[in-house]
């Protein structure tokens, strides 16, 4: 097939499996997987010249290790020191140790072994510390503990990238030398890299942010990514072991956020080339002809991590029921092994049978992972033989046997503990509920009435005595987690008032909805005060701004949508069905709207409103349905990009 051919077969087929596996809540990577099984050898064999294209996709391998070493925090590490050392490094190294011998029972060389132990040892960093964060269970102790085990495997890939390429060489004695060499190679590059990240780069970069020019700056980004992978792989190591290196050098920079966000583009593009390269390899037939092998192999790993992690954390003192809960989160595969299994067939250390089986059983225990997440606590509830303790002793406070005509706080973060202070300077009696274990315990050791445990929970706000509350403040700021906690109290409790925070107003009219009285959108109140302050210092009086700001509560900040767009406008996938563009259209003698009344154009049909017309140095707001549209007024109308854009299209053609 020709080459341009192939690249736009490519592309499409990326494009519409990755929609597909968004739409269905599936993790990216795994669509990636799959449109590399079915362009590839074992598929459709529409991409012929896999080498190339992995060459290319290798550089995802890179910005992905930069990323990894700016997130890399050494005071992070050794904060969660304890957890990190006594779970983390010694589920990686039992575990390694489990699936090499396991491998080498099954008659793999003990090389190969050592590689497919590496491979089931990892989990995968993306999707528990996604899921986690969606649910809110970062915050809970089985959370902690999962992310403590993530950071060590993360280190651990390391050292894998360079012990890997090693096994592949002939005899024990040369292998031994030259992963002496190789520590002796690594120490030589650590040290010269992190003396010019200490000291040349920052000065580097600090004259690029002078300049104040974007492209200027990712370009430099790229070039220091990309030198100290090439000087790693000049030395005769891994080029992802450079790419992370650098990523540690800036990690402490002001400039990390910044770097991380200018390469994440570059890096997610290729890498999902690169995870396409590697299901190109998978070979669909062994799969389909070997389903309960499959089965038998994922369920087998996937059990003795579950095991080995329950086992380590509680010897550490942690639960059972956190450490079952852990281990269930931490069962699958990760990226990681992807990317080793393609580094075990660059230097063929891998049979093409076990790898197209590794990276099967893998895709699968990827895709059940975000189920297992939210079901990991009643499991572990289960398997413990124990009741949910998120509120036990904490239910019956002593403050709340009394308790009427109260405020419920839900979410004791920084906006929580604002409400509560202010509602103690009148004297009105409140509960919070906050699933932060420390924040809890502080809380209430400096007096505060908190409960621990989840908002959603029907006991919880039982216990906080829903029935007898004179108001429910959600505060949270996280819209899915708040559209829970409100459907779950108006299924309690139908009377009573709501008030819910929220970062932006993108779900108002969903929270209103579901049952909230009042939706406070924390980026349109901020600026509605400023306007306040706007108004009051340029002679308006105070009543008639208070009038203004009523209103446009009363309206869903209806003057506080549909802005024009700029360069920096944000037009991401997310961004695009909720945003709301303001855009004038010129009316000439061509135009079909010409001559016609805004009524008769039905453009609140389209799905927009109109903000103003503009007839010569004259701006009406919202003008009359009856006015006719004359050659040179400017509509300026309202609304999401594809409807404006229909709309414009109609105004002007007609169609």
């Amino acid at each position: 097939m020709n080459g341009h051919l192939e690249v736009l077969a490519i592309l499409s087929s990326a494009v519409f499996i990755v929609w597909l596996f968004r739409r269905l809540k599936l993790p990216a990577i795994l669509a990636y997987l799959v449109a590399g099984m079915l362009v590839g050898e074992h598929g459709l064999n529409i991409a012929q010249d896999q080498v190339d294209y992995y060459h290319f996709a290798e550089l995802g391998i890179v910005f992905l290790l930069f990323t990894l070493g700016l997130e890399f925090s050494l005071p992070r590490l050794m904060a969660m020191r304890h957890l990190v050392l006594a779970v983390g490094s010694l589920q990686v190294g039992i575990s390694l140790l489990i699936f090499t011998i396991a491998s080498m029972f099954f008659g793999l060389s003990f090389e190969s072994a050592f590689v497919v132990g590496g491979i089931l040892a990892l989990s995968s960093t993306a999707i528990v510390i996604r899921q986690l964060s969606e649910t809110g269970a970062m915050k809970r102790k089985s959370g902690q503990l999962s992310v403590a085990i993530l950071l060590f495997q993360d280190v651990a890939v390391v050292p894998l990238l360079i012990i890997i390429p090693m096994l592949a060489l002939d005899s024990d004695t040369s292998m031994i030398w030259a992963l002496g060499i190789a520590i002796f190679k690594g120490v030589v590059v650590v040290t010269l890299l992190l003396f010019i990240g200490k000291w040349l780069l920052p000065k580097v970069f600090n004259i690029i942010a002078q300049v104040r020019t974007d492209e200027l700056f990712v370009l430099t980004t790229l070039l220091v990514t990309l030198l100290a992978s090439a000087l790693t792989q000049w030395f005769g190591l891994s080029m992802a072991l450079g790419a992370f290196l650098a990523g540690m050098m800036l990690s402490e920079s002001e400039y990390k956020h910044q770097l991380e966000a200018d390469i994440r583009p570059y890096r997610d593009i290729l890498l999902g080339l690169f995870f396409i390269t590697v299901g190109m390899k998978l070979d669909v037939d062994l799969l389909i002809s070997s389903p309960f092998s499959l089965l038998a192999i994922m369920l087998s790993f996937m059990l003795v991590k579950v095991v080995v992690i329950k086992v380590l954390a509680t010897r550490a003192g942690e639960s059972s029921k956190d450490a079952w809960a852990s281990g269930l989160m931490l069962a699958q595969m990760g990226e990681f092994g992807f990317v080793l299994i393609a580094l075990a067939n660059q230097v063929q250390l891998l049979p093409s049978d076990v790898s197209s089986m590794l990276l099967g059983a893998g895709v699968i225990s990827m895709a059940i992972t975000p189920y297992m997440i939210d079901h990991a606590r009643s499991w572990a509830l289960f398997l413990t033989q124990e009741k949910s303790t998120e509120n036990n002793d904490l239910e019956q406070l002593p403050e709340n046997e009394n308790l009427k005509d109260h405020v419920i706080i839900c979410g004791f973060g920084r906006v929580g503990q604002t409400v509560s202070r202010f509602l103690k300077q009148e004297t009105i009696d409140f509960v919070a509920i906050d699933i932060d274990p420390l924040r809890t315990r502080t809380a209430r050791e400096a007096g505060e009435n908190v409960l621990f445990g989840s908002s959603r929970q029907t006991e919880l706000l039982n216990a906080a005595h829903l029935s007898q509350a004179k108001l429910v403040v959600i505060a949270f700021g996280e819209d899915k987690q708040s559209l829970e906690v409100v459907q779950k109290v108006r299924s309690l409790s139908p009377d009573v008032p709501i008030l819910v925070r929220t970062r932006n107003d993108d779900n108002l009219d969903m929270l209103h909805d579901a049952g909230a009285n009042e939706v406070v959108p924390e980026s349109l109140e901020g600026s509605l005060m400023l306007v306040s302050q706007v108004l009051s210092l340029t002679g308006v009086p105070f009543s008639r701004i208070m009038r203004r700001v009523q209103k446009e509560r009363k309206n869903h900040y209806n003057h506080l949508h549909g802005f024009f767009q700029g360069e920096h406008t944000d037009m991401s996938p997310d961004a695009i069905d909720r945003i709301e563009f303001a855009h004038a259209i010129l009316i000439n003698d061509d135009s079909f709207g010409c001559g016609r009344s805004i009524e008769s154009l039905t453009l609140g049909d389209r799905k927009v409103k109109i903000i103003a017309l503009r007839r010569g140095d004259i701006e009406c707001e919202s003008p009359e349905e009856n006015t006719i549209l004359q050659d040179q007024d400017t509509l300026i109308l309202r609304g999401k990009p594809r409807g404006v854009e229909r709309a414009e299209r109609y105004i002007q053609e007609g169609i």
